[in-house]
Order: structure tokens, then C-alpha cells, then sequence
């Protein structure tokens, strides 16, 4: 590669537009999807499975018949004789780090009583549906089956259904599978793209409709969820993947851009940003670029990433790179600095955070725990990763005696007073009568 897809820009030379057009990412093209995925949606809420079908030709160039839609037990019975046990003992490794993260963060039921007579707390229950997508086609994404899977499991949803594009040879990918059965889904659907998310969020003869869809996917899939949304809920919209690192002057140039670029590879539509307050980082890492690129087999997805979307941005002090990290609000935020840890506290807005140079968010895609379906887009500004949370109805749960009751009546009944909700103060006032 002759030239780097990156260019380097001293933050204090550029105007505020930039610094905007910088924090959009692919915000226009999820857009400019919409009309187009809205007359998917319509097509597959008219004419169900039919409409999917041929969606599936269409987009996938595949042509099922309805029989194939389903994924059968002979057709996981024979990805685990196609796939080396080599790859198969790392999906069960992964399942496990995640299913023991998720089980930690597991809240807990409690019942208090908070005064004489009056107690109060809050019980679990887990969803009775959920959907889950997953990227497929020919390409095969067994992690994104797990981080999505297993929260949901370990949250006790009953009915755990998956939907995954297939692939020419009219299946699902022998990991994809694996992975799936590992981490107990109930039912695999052939359906990917907007027509999937639509299928599950409004049901059909074969594929049933689910209460909450969640997973990653293309900027098609993203606006699925964003139209469907008020009809089904979503965990968010998880768009094109994004990286943001902050780093410093002691950063390694070559672990800084092989991490820009293990972001770039994932789609064209990927955001791999660096902060700096150094500037000679900044041109070893465009440097360092240009030579990975040629290193790797998906060189043109990711120098198309790293050209539209990627930038190297040098900021003069730490307080710079925080502010603009916390205006970002990435997906994923790398911190390669001295000591990372004493940032940590000011880190307001991030989907996941990695601290230290040994600490890469391809550890995190694949196996350390966390989810790897993550907000984008800004959206960590108010929404956090997917966990056992999204699976979950914490109800609270109220329990009064009579003397509890006379206790707070006096409270209870001047409030109804005030707002006029006579009735309110009687339903107490009649109970606790001597």
C-alpha cells in the first residue's frame, strides 16, 4: 500500500464542524437505510414467510423451501463431526468466561422490612422470548452467538430463538451452530438481514414472535431494530463496530494500529479512532498502518474502514483526550497510558473500557467475560453493553401489616388530599379503623 488510509489532525487546527462530523460516525448511512428496510418490514408483516423467502433469495442468494427454514438436530449433529475438536474446546471456553461474568453480575431478590409493619423488596423474572440475531452468511461469527446467548440463558429466559443468514450451501455455519447449541438456544432460523428482525418482532407460520430481539448487526439490521422498536423490545441499536484510543507518547506504535486496524476489519462502515497528545505516535501509527494492511487478508474492508471513517487526532493535554472520549462515547475505548487506572473514575461515557496496552478489545470480542454486543453510535451516552440485565424484569414487591399501614396513613392521606384523589385517602383510611 503506497499511501495510509489514515491522515493525522491537530484538534486545535479545525473547527467545530469537524469535531462534529468526527463524533457522527455512520450515522448517515443507518439513515439513508431506513426507507428502504421500512418497505422490508412492511412486506414481511403482510406476507410473513413467503415474504422472507424471498428476501432470503434476493439479499442472500440463497433459495429455501419452507421445510429448510428451520435448522434441524441432524444439521448440528453434523457440525460437530465437521468442525475440529481444536475449535470446538474454544466456543465451550468462551461460553464458560461469559457465563461466569454474566452469573456475577446477576442481581439478587431481597425483602426488607424498612419500618415496623412496612416491608418491601424486589423479585426476578426473566423474559419469556427473546430473539437473537446473528451475522452469518459465508462468513461464521460464533462469538456473537455466545455474547448474546449466554446472558440470556443465565437470566433464565425459557424460549431462546435464533436467527442467522445462511450460507450458499443452504445451512448455517458448523461453528454458528455450535456455538449456539453450547450456549442452549431452543430454535435456529435460516433468516438474516432487516427481514430477520422483522420476522421476530411480528412472527409467522414457522418462526414465532419473540418479546425483546437483541444483537449485532450490519447498518440494514440497525434500522430493522430502530423501526420495530416500538412494536418489540430491542436492546439497542448496535451498528457498525468503533474503537476509540487514548494514548500517550509511551503508547507502542504497533500495538496501537494493529488495534485500529482489528476494528477496520470488522466492516467498511467500522470507526477506528486514535487520540493523542503525541504527535510523533500519531505519524508512527499511520506509518505502522500502512505496513499492517498489507499483512492481513482483509485489506480492503479495512483500508476502505480506515480511509472513511478512521481519523488520528492529536489533542494537547490528557484533560483533551478525556473530554473528547466522554463526547465520543465509543463502543470500545482502549486506554494506553502511563497509568490508565487513574482515569478510570472519569470516564463518563463508554460501552466498554480496556485498560492498558495488554488489555486489546479483541480479548474482549472473543474471551474474557463482558458482552461484546456494545452501544454504538454515541448511544453509550445512556445505554450500557448487553448483559443479564436485558433479560430480566426486576418487580418490586410491597407488604404492609395494619399497624404498618396506620403507621404511614397520615403520609398517605394528606398526599391523596393535595392531589385530589379522595378515594386514595378512604381505601387506607377504612383499613385501619380501631
Amino acid at each position: 500500500m503506497e499511501t495510509s488510509p489514515l491522515e493525522i489532525v491537530k484538534l486545535w487546527n479545525h473547527p467545530e464542524t469537524y469535531r462534529n462530523r468526527l463524533l457522527k460516525r455512520a450515522e448517515t448511512e443507518i439513515k439513508g437505510a431506513i426507507p428502504q428496510v421500512r418497505k422490508i418490514i412492511s412486506e414481511i408483516r403482510n406476507r410473513r414467510e413467503i415474504a422472507l423467502l424471498n428476501f432470503t433469495e434476493k439479499f442472500d442468494g440463497v433459495k429455501l423451501t419452507r421445510e429448510e427454514i428451520k435448522v434441524g438436530e441432524d444439521e448440528i449433529s453434523q457440525a460437530y463431526k465437521s468442525l475440529r475438536e481444536e475449535y470446538i474446546e474454544p466456543i465451550r471456553k468462551a461460553a464458560e468466561a461469559i457465563e461466569s461474568y454474566q452469573k456475577r453480575q446477576l442481581p439478587e431478590e431481597w425483602m426488607e422490612e424498612f419500618e415496623p409493619g412496612v416491608s418491601a423488596g424486589q423479585v426476578l423474572r426473566p423474559l419469556p422470548s427473546v430473539g437473537i440475531y446473528a451475522p452469518g452468511g459465508d462468513a461464521q461469527y460464533p462469538s456473537s452467538v455466545l455474547m448474546s446467548a449466554v446472558p440470556a440463558k443465565v437470566a433464565g429466559v425459557e424460549k431462546i430463538v435464533m436467527c442467522t443468514p445462511p450460507n450458499s450451501e443452504r445451512s448455517v455455519n458448523t461453528a454458528t451452530l455450535i456455538a449456539a447449541d453450547i450456549a442452549g438456544v431452543d430454535e435456529i432460523y435460516k433468516a438474516g438481514g432487516a427481514q430477520a428482525i422483522g420476522i421476530m418482532a411480528y412472527g409467522g407460520r414457522i418462526i414465532p414472535r419473540v418479546d425483546k430481539i437483541v444483537g449485532p448487526g450490519n447498518i440494514y439490521v440497525a434500522a430493522a431494530k430502530k423501526i420495530v422498536s416500538p412494536d418489540v423490545d430491542i436492546d439497542f441499536m448496535a451498528g457498525p463496530s468503533e474503537v476509540l484510543i487514548l494514548a500517550d507518547s509511551r503508547a507502542d506504535s504497533r500495538k496501537v494500529a494493529l488495534d485500529l486496524v482489528a476494528q477496520a476489519e470488522h466492516d467498511t462502515y467500522a470507526a477506528s479512532v486514535l487520540v493523542t497528545t503525541s504527535e510523533k505516535l500519531a505519524e508512527e501509527v499511520k506509518e505502522e498502518v500502512k505496513s499492517i494492511l498489507e499483512e492481513i487478508p482483509r485489506q480492503r474492508t479495512a483500508a476502505r474502514a480506515l480511509q472513511e471513517y478512521g481519523h488520528i487526532v492529536v489533542v494537547r493535554s490528557t484533560e483533551r483526550m478525556i473530554e473528547f472520549a466522554n463526547d465520543y462515547a465509543p463502543e470500545h475505548l482502549q486506554v494506553m497510558i502511563k497509568k490508565p487506572d487513574r482515569i478510570l473514575e472519569r470516564i463518563e461515557n463508554a460501552g466498554s473500557i480496556f485498560l492498558g496496552s495488554f488489555s486489546p478489545v479483541s480479548a474482549g470480542d472473543f474471551a474474557v467475560g463482558p458482552s461484546h454486543v456494545l452501544p454504538t453510535g454515541g448511544a453509550a451516552r445512556s445505554s450500557d453493553g448487553l448483559s443479564v440485565f436485558d433479560f430480566l424484569r426486576l418487580t418490586s414487591v410491597q407488604k404492609l401489616s395494619k399497624k404498618g399501614l396506620k403507621n404511614l396513613s397520615e403520609v398517605i392521606e394528606k398526599l391523596a388530599e393535595m392531589e385530589g384523589l379522595s378515594a386514595h385517602a378512604k381505601s387506607v383510611r377504612e383499613r385501619t379503623k380501631d
